[in-house]
C-alpha cells in the first residue's frame, strides 16, 4: 500500500513538469503582450507629436480625407476622377439612404463623349451628369502629386537650402468659370447669381496663421532645444482650430480673437527663424494645400448635390395639391366626363398633346394656349400621365375651365394598345441632356457653350397607336408658356418630314460621332429638340418610325449601355433627316438655366421654353422668368391657398 502511496505520489509529482511549464509558457505570452502594448501606447503620441499622420487635426475643424464616401461615392456622379482610389476613408459622413439618392444622379452618356475634348479637339459633348475629370481638363490634382501653394519663401535661409514654391497655372477655362459648368452643370449658373461676400477678413487670417503653423510644427517638434515654442505652437492651432470650428464669419469670433491672432503671429515668426529642414517643411505645405484643396472640392460637390436635390425633388405644396385633389375625386361625383368623346378623336381639330406627372405645369400650358388661341373651341388638349397623378389630373381639369377647350386626360399605364400587348405600359417624360461645345472658328475654351437638349422619350412612341385616328398632333413639354396663338403650325407644309421641332444647330450630328457612331447618319444634320413640335403621324405611320425606335434601341442595348444613353441616342438616330427645322423665332428656349436671356424676346417669343433645371414652380426658378409662368396659374382655385401653392 505504502508503495502504492509512493507510487501515486510520485506519480503526482511526476504531473507538475507537464502541466506547470505551459502555464509558464502563458504567463510569459502575457507578460509579452503587455509590455507590446505598453510600447504601443508609447509611439502612437510619439508619431503625431512627430507630424507622421497628415495633418494636424481637430474634431472641430477637419481638412476631408480625398476618397471620403461622400466624396467618392455620393458624389461621384460629378466628378469621377477619384474612382477606384483605396486611400482610408471615413466611414458614416453619408447615410446609406443618401448615397442611394446620389447613384441616381449617375452620368447617363459614355465616357468616350468627351475623349476628342480632352485631346484639344472641337465641339464635344458632355453629359449632364459629370465625366471623367481627366477628359473634362479639371485641374485636380492627381494621385500622388502634390500642387504648390502660394509664392513663399518658407525656410530660413540659414539652412542653406530655400525653395520658391510658385502657384500652379490655371487653364483660361478654369479662370472663367468654365470649367466649373462643365462639370457641375446650371449649378454654378446658380451659384454665382446667388453669391453673397463674406466679411470674413479675419476668418481668412486665422486660417492663412494655421496654414502656416501646422507647416512648421512637426519640424519644430523633433528638436529638443525648441520645446517651448513647440508647446505654444501646438497651444496657439488648437485654439485657433477651437475657434474656427465654431466660426463662419468675423461677427462669431470671439473678443479677443486679435491677441490669438498676435499669440499665433509671434509664435510662427520664431518658429521661421529656426533652422530646420526645409524639405521638411515644403512637403508639410504640400499636404495641407493638398488637403485644403479637398475640402474645397468636397464642399463643392456637397452644395452641388444638394442643388440636384432639390430641384428635382418635388416641392411638398405641389405634392400637397395632387394628394387633396386625388382624395376629393373620390368623394365627388364626375357628371359629364364622357360629354366629350367625339372631339377626342375627330382628326378636323387642333390636338395638343402634353405628358406629365404635375397637374399644375399641365394647366399652366393649357391656359396660356387657350388664353392666346383665337379659337380655342377647335383645341383638344391630351394630358398623358401616369396612375399616380391620373386622378388628380382629372379632377383638376373637371374643375377648371379653359374656355372652349377640351381636356382629355389618359393614364398611359391602363392604355390596351395591340402593339404593346404583354408589355407593362410606364409614363416616361422628355429627357434633358446637357451639351457642352466648342465653336468650330475658335475652338478656345473660353468660347465653350452649355445648352440643356430635351428629346422624346419612350412614351412619345407611342403616340401613333395611342391616336390612331389623328393625322397631325403638336406636342407641348410642361414647361413652356404659350405667349401667342398656335394655330399657324397647322398650315405648316412640312412634305415629307415627319417632326416640325426647333433645331439646335450649335451642335451637329458630326460632332457627337465619339458618342452615336461613325455610320449611319448625315454628320452635318442639326440636333433638335422637344418642346414644340408638330408630328405628322400619317407620315410617321408610313415610314415605320417607332418600329426603327425599337429596332435601334435594340441593338443598343446589346452594347450594355444606361437606359438614357439608349433613348437618347436612338431619338437623334430614329429621326434622322425626317426633321422639319421650325423658325427658331417660334421659341426661346433657356428659360430653366440662362440668367442673360434678352427681356425682349422672352416678351415677344411665341413660346418660352424652361428647359433647363430651374423649373418656374421651384424655389430655385429664376425670378425674372417666373412671372411669365405664374401669369397662368388659376389662384383663385382654393386648393391653390390651402397647399401654399401661390405663396
Amino acid at each position: 500500500m505504502k508503495s502504492g502511496a509512493v507510487g501515486g505520489g510520485g506519480g503526482g509529482m511526476g504531473a507538475v513538469p507537464s502541466y506547470g511549464v505551459p502555464a509558464k509558457r502563458r504567463w510569459r505570452g502575457f507578460v509579452i503582450a503587455v509590455l507590446g502594448l505598453v510600447i504601443l501606447s508609447m509611439l502612437v503620441p510619439l508619431v503625431f507629436l512627430l507630424g507622421l499622420h497628415n495633418g494636424f487635426h481637430s474634431s472641430g475643424y477637419v481638412y476631408e480625407q480625398r476618397n471620403s464616401p461622400s466624396n467618392q461615392k455620393g458624389l461621384e456622379s460629378y466628378d469621377r476622377h477619384d474612382v477606384g482610389h483605396n486611400e482610408n476613408q471615413s466611414e458614416g459622413e453619408q447615410s446609406s439612404h443618401v448615397k442611394e439618392l446620389i447613384t441616381k444622379f449617375e452620368p447617363t452618356l459614355p465616357k468616350d463623349v468627351l475623349k476628342n475634348y480632352a485631346q484639344g479637339g472641337k465641339n464635344d459633348t458632355i453629359n449632364r451628369g459629370a465625366n471623367d475629370d481627366k477628359q473634362r481638363g479639371s485641374k485636380l490634382p492627381p494621385d500622388g502629386v502634390l500642387q504648390s501653394p502660394p509664392t513663399s519663401n518658407v525656410c530660413n535661409p540659414r539652412s542653406g537650402h530655400v525653395e520658391k514654391i510658385t502657384s500652379p497655372k490655371t487653364s483660361s477655362a478654369d479662370e472663367s468659370g468654365k470649367s466649373c459648368e462643365l462639370t457641375f452643370g446650371s449649378y454654378c449658373l446658380w451659384q454665382q447669381e446667388h453669391r453673397e461676400e463674406m466679411k470674413d477678413a479675419m476668418i481668412k487670417k486665422l486660417k492663412d496663421q494655421l496654414f502656416v503653423a501646422r507647416a512648421y510644427y512637426p519640424s519644430i517638434a523633433k528638436l529638443p532645444a525648441q520645446d517651448k515654442l513647440s508647446r505654444q505652437l501646438k497651444q496657439n492651432i488648437q485654439e485657433l482650430e477651437h475657434m474656427l470650428s465654431e466660426s463662419t464669419t468675423d461677427a462669431d469670433l470671439p473678443p479677443l480673437v486679435e491677441n490669438n491672432s498676435k499669440k499665433m503671429e509671434i509664435a510662427i515668426n520664431r518658429a521661421k527663424s529656426v533652422t530646420v529642414d526645409c524639405n521638411n517643411v515644403d512637403k508639410k505645405l504640400r499636404q495641407l494645400v493638398d488637403l485644403t484643396e479637398d475640402e474645397a472640392n468636397f464642399h463643392m460637390k456637397q452644395s452641388a448635390f444638394l442643388y440636384k436635390l432639390n430641384v428635382q425633388t418635388m416641392p411638398k405644396s405641389l405634392h400637397c395639391l395632387s394628394l387633396k385633389l386625388t382624395v376629393e375625386y373620390f368623394k365627388s361625383s364626375h357628371d359629364g366626363e364622357k360629354a366629350d368623346e367625339e372631339k377626342y378623336i375627330d382628326p378636323s381639330l387642333h390636338h395638343f398633346v402634353i405628358f406629365s406627372n404635375n397637374v399644375l405645369a399641365a394647366s399652366v400650358v393649357i391656359n396660356s394656349t387657350v388664353s392666346h388661341a383665337k379659337e380655342s373651341s377647335t383645341q383638344v388638349f391630351h394630358v398623358l400621365t401616369d396612375g399616380q397623378n391620373y386622378y388628380a389630373m382629372k379632377l383638376w381639369f373637371l374643375r377648371n375651365n379653359y374656355k372652349e377647350a377640351t381636356v382629355q386626360v389618359l393614364n398611359v399605364e391602363q392604355l390596351e394598345l395591340d402593339s404593346q400587348k404583354g408589355n407593362p405600359l410606364h409614363l416616361s417624360l422628355p429627357e434633358e441632356f446637357r451639351v457642352s461645345f466648342h465653336g468650330y472658328d475658335n475652338p478656345s475654351t473660353d468660347q465653350i457653350r452649355t445648352e440643356y437638349l430635351s428629346i422624346f422619350s419612350d412614351s412619345h412612341y407611342l403616340l401613333p397607336d395611342i391616336f390612331s385616328n389623328l393625322r397631325k398632333v403638336v406636342i407641348l413639354d410642361d414647361d413652356v408658356v404659350i405667349q401667342q396663338d398656335l394655330s399657324a403650325l397647322w398650315n405648316i407644309d412640312m412634305g415629307d418630314k415627319v417632326n416640325g421641332a426647333v433645331q439646335f444647330c450649335s451642335v451637329k450630328l458630326g460632332q457627337l460621332k465619339s458618342y452615336l457612331g461613325e455610320d449611319g447618319f448625315n454628320h452635318n444634320s442639326c440636333a433638335w429638340m422637344s418642346g414644340l413640335n408638330i408630328i405628322d403621324l400619317v407620315r410617321w405611320r408610313e415610314l415605320s418610325l417607332t418600329q426603327t425606335y425599337k429596332r435601334l434601341i435594340k441593338e443598343l442595348r446589346m452594347q450594355k449601355r444606361s437606359i438614357k444613353d439608349i433613348a437618347w441616342r436612338a431619338s437623334l438616330l430614329a429621326f434622322e433627316n425626317k426633321i422639319y427645322p421650325l423658325d427658331e423665332s417660334w421659341i426661346v428656349s433657356g428659360l430653366g438655366y440662362d440668367y442673360t436671356i434678352d427681356t425682349q424676346l422672352t416678351k415677344t417669343a411665341s413660346v418660352l421654353h424652361y428647359n433647363g433645371k430651374m423649373k418656374p414652380w421651384l424655389d430655385l426658378g429664376i425670378p425674372k422668368y417666373k412671372s411669365y409662368w405664374k401669369k397662368f396659374m388659376n389662384k383663385e382655385d382654393q386648393l391653390l391657398s390651402e397647399c401654399n401653392v401661390n405663396s
